[in-house]
């Protein structure tokens, strides 16, 4: 083993992996964090902060907030649609209004009595042209006044029978759709306006924030970044030697300058595709010098920080 002290062997090892003799049974490496990225899902202007950086939020806490003006006038154009919509599905369900009805009805009243006296006019015109004292001129006029009078009752009644009845299937599917087409339209504005209030999707430490209030920032451009609980991880290299004998699950004790005492690493990924610190020529030979990229979660990790240097070591 080398004569190095650990604190070194530890921090050569994150510039060179697998730093030192293939034969140690202690692993060198670093701490790295899976940060969660937050941003918009449009593009707007930051009108309020409501985290700073080093600050604990939970999952669900405002943490900033985009100009909502265009998506706000488009839900009152959305419910005002829906409200059109609406009234002409109604309409068409129903037939026409009651006060459309009842000017249809005089209508017909005037009508029918226009009828009666035409017919009544008629019927005097033929009995004064047998004894001659009409000409059969006067007959006629009256008989197409009578045939005037007949049509434009028929005509009343039949406006007023469609106006009893709801409207044709059709007409009713189209209103139906119309309706259905404003409310996916009013869903979609409150969508887009519930979006420019951003979240925290979990838990977690601020570390990072990238824009300030008053700035435009991009569809999915991070915003901030949150360091969830037990998002610390241990990466470290194992030579090629060892490579069978380090397994997913396996728990290390872990050491590091400031580390709790208790801090260790449960394996999680081991990777297949082997890596050479430094490039070599591969050889039969050089083969000591082959590493593994090894993941393992840490636990107990409390103070511990994100690019420490940590050694490894298997539990006995």
């Amino acid at each position: 083993m080398s004569s190095l002290p650990d604190w070194l062997i530890a921090l050569i090892s994150i510039v060179i992996p697998g730093f030192g003799s293939p034969d140690v049974s202690a692993y060198n490496g670093y701490v790295e964090a899976d940060y969660v990225y937050v941003a918009p899902s449009a593009v707007g202007r930051i009108v309020q902060m409501g985290v700073d950086e080093g600050e604990m939020v939970e999952a669900g806490d405002v943490l900033f907030m985009i100009d909502a003006s265009h998506q706000k006038a488009a839900l009152r154009a959305a419910t005002a649609q829906v409200a059109v919509a609406q009234a002409n599905l109604d309409n068409l369900s129903t037939g026409s209004r009651t006060a459309e009805i009842d000017v249809i009805r005089a209508t017909l009243d005037q009508a029918r009595a226009d009828q009666r006296l035409a017919q009544s006019t008629l019927d005097r015109s033929e009995q004064l042209l047998a004894s001659g004292s009409v000409s059969k001129a006067r007959v006629d006029a009256d008989q197409t006044m009578v045939l005037s009078a007949n049509a434009r009752v028929a005509q009343l009644e039949a406006q007023l029978q469609v106006a009893e009845l709801p409207a044709r299937d059709a007409q009713r599917i189209a209103a139906e759709a119309s309706h259905e087409a404003a409310l996916a339209q009013l869903d979609d504005a409150r969508s887009a306006l519930a979006d420019r209030e951003v979240i925290a999707p979990v838990g977690g430490l601020i570390d990072r924030v990238f824009y300030e209030e008053g700035e435009v920032v991009g569809a999915a451009a991070p915003v901030m970044s949150i360091l969830p609980p037990d998002a610390l991880k241990a990466l470290f290299f194992v030579p090629e030697a060892h490579r069978a004998s380090v397994q997913p699950g396996e728990v290390f004790d872990v050491t590091c300058n400031g580390c709790p005492a208790n801090l260790t690493a449960r394996v999680t990924r081991l990777a297949t595709t082997p890596q050479y610190t430094p490039p070599i020529i591969y050889s039969r030979e050089e083969r000591a010098r082959l590493v593994f990229r090894a993941e393992a979660v840490l636990e107990n990790a409390d103070g511990v920080l994100p690019g420490q240097p940590l050694t490894l070591s298997p539990r006995q």
